[in-house]
This record gives structure tokens, sequence and C-alpha cells, in this order.
């Protein structure tokens, strides 16, 4: 399997607020993110680098360090690319991944009755970014330093989505990169299926938790709007999601998180201590 994906200066990653080698592990860690949403393991990557006149030789290195950085923790092959002027910064990488055809995970399988759950807290990523750019003053406020290693320094979920493509239990997969709410109208629609979300079982960041506390915001935005924390979102067969969440919490030390479940109406609803309601996307959408 092939994938791609690229990023643009002030749209995707913030150079000025960021280091290189930030810039370039952010880079990987979102390609490979996408190969981990399939249950596959990453082999090999190219990267197109486009720089504008006024980028420096040293960026560009510690650009690649970043990347390289990344890619050793991951196991993964950077076998070439290209470097070109361009009005302004982007990066471009192609990544090829491994997987068993009956361990490709897709986000169109989803069924009825499944449980849905995310692999860690959200929100993170989105309050790193409103801090850079709303709020630096509290750039070095001690409460929110994962707060910005979740937006400069993501994870791929590499070795989730592996355990999860072994599984015959898990029927749908995708990561979290335009925020929980965008991204679960996307699995749905995929699969023709709704979903209702219990707002009491959303895993929402620490940090998130802080910020909106600060910010005098609502917490429960960065949790369903938030995206780029790349998470995994997966639907479970009902019958086998405890045993899946157990082997989950032995395996990371981490609990898997159910938050729903999968509808046979292709509506999606979150329940509150209000009742229920729409879940309108509030995440990002993007223009392809």
């Amino acid at each position: 399997m092939i994938t791609t994906d690229a990023l643009v200066e002030n749209v995707h990653f913030l150079s000025e607020r960021m280091s290189a080698a930030d810039v370039g592990w952010r880079a990987l860690a979102s390609n490979l993110s996408d190969i981990a949403a399939m249950g596959a393991r990453p082999v090999l990557v190219t990267v197109a680098l486009g720089v504008a006149r006024t980028t420096h030789e040293e960026w560009i290195l510690r650009c690649y360090e970043g990347m390289a950085d990344f890619a050793k923790r991951s196991g993964v092959a950077i076998a070439g690319g290209d470097i070109v002027r361009a009005p302004s910064l982007f990066i471009t990488i192609a990544a090829v991944g491994e997987v068993r055809t009956s361990n490709r995970k897709t986000r169109d399988a989803a069924r009825a009755g499944d449980v849905l759950a995310v692999t860690g807290p959200l929100g993170a990523s989105r309050a790193g970014l409103e801090i850079l750019v709303d709020r630096p003053d509290l750039e070095n406020d001690g409460r929110f330093v994962d707060a910005l290693a979740a937006y400069r320094r993501p994870h791929a979920r590499l070795r989730e989505g592996a355990r999860f493509g072994a599984s015959s239990n898990v029927h749908a997969m995708m990561d979290i990169s335009d925020g929980l709410s965008t991204d679960l109208h996307r699995m749905c629609a995929a699969s023709g299926v709704g979903a209702l979300v219990d707002v009491s079982q959303l895993p929402i960041a620490a940090c998130a938790r802080s910020f909106a506390e600060v910010a005098g915001r609502d917490p429960l935005r960065y949790a369903l709007g938030g995206g780029e924390d790349f998470e995994l979102l997966v639907a479970i067969a009902p019958r086998a999601f405890r045993a899946v969440a157990a082997g989950f919490e032995r395996a990371f030390d981490r609990p898997l998180h159910g938050i729903g479940v999968v509808t046979p109406e292709p509506h999606l609803t979150i329940r509150d201590a209000v009742g229920v309601r729409a879940l309108e996307r509030t995440g990002w959408e993007s223009l392809g």
C-alpha cells in the first residue's frame, strides 16, 4: 500500500513557532499515521521538500534530522526524494507500507452495534496550536508542556494499528487527523451507518482541559473539533470489546476508551447531561 500527504507552511505547521526538527518530525508522523490507520507496517518513505529562497541550508538539515529521528523510532527508511524552489515552504511525503490483505482495515466496514473507541485522550494538539497562535505568553507555562509537545511532535499509533489490524473483531479504523466529529462523520458515511457518542465517555486531555479553563472555552470543543491528535478511531464488535480493550491495556499500559456505539440510522448524535442532539462537524474540512 502507498499513501501520500502534503503539508504547507502556515496551513499545516508554523515554522516560526517550531524548530525545523519539529517540522520534520511532525510531517513524517502525520504521514505514517495514515499507515497506522490501515493496520500496516511502514517500510519506506520519500520526501519532496519545497523551500523558499530565504530558507537557510541549516534549517533544511535540521528538518531532515527531525524526520530521520522519527523514522528511526518507527522502523522506516527514508529512501530518497527531492528539494525544489517554491513560493512557500511545503513538505510532501509518500509512504509505502506492508499489510496482509486479511489485516488491512478501512473506514467503510463499521456495523450497527459496534462499539466506537479511541486510543487516547483528545484535544492536546489543538490546545498546543491555540497556545502558539493566541496565547504565546503561556508557552513556558509548565501546565501546557504536553499540549505543545502534542502539536510539535505527535506520534503515529503504528503498534496499536498493527494490533487492531490482526483482530477480526475490529471492523473499521481510521486516524483522527481532522477532529473526532469530522472523522467520525467520514467513517459513518463510508460505512452507511450512524453513531451515538456519549460525552461522559470522551477522554479529553488534561492539558486541553487546563487551557480551556484559562481561555474561558468549553473543553468539549477540543475533544470533538481538535485535529491532529493522530489517535485511532475504531469500530469493534460489541461482544468482543471487553476482551479487545483488556488486551490493548496489557499491551500498551493505557486504556482503550469506548466513546459510543454505531447505529443503523445514518444520523450522528451526541448524548450529554441535557439529552441527545445532533453531532455537528467542528473539525478541519480539507479542500479535497
